[in-house]
């Protein structure tokens, strides 16, 4: 596992946790506010790291597709 999907597991397993702290409903309103902020702000960063998958696979599919080189998406293209 290289490092990338390990913060992305990582970061999926905390925002499950919030969920599962929320659903509960046993937070007073000020820790609920501070989970539900921080749940977003690990959604926006997972939603972000998926687009970058994304495009490092539609990357390696137009090269398979033009029989041209497989190459990783270089941090400069994405």
């Amino acid at each position: 596992m290289t490092e990338g999907n390990g913060k992305f597991e990582e970061g999926l397993a905390e925002l499950e946790g919030l969920v599962q702290r929320l659903e509960k409903g046993e937070l007073p309103l000020e820790e609920s506010l501070a989970a539900f902020e921080r749940g977003m702000t690990l959604v926006r960063q997972l939603g972000d790291r998926l687009a970058q998958v994304e495009q490092r696979g539609e990357v390696l599919l137009r090269s398979e597709a033009g029989k041209m080189q497989l190459r990783p998406l270089r941090d400069d293209e994405g």
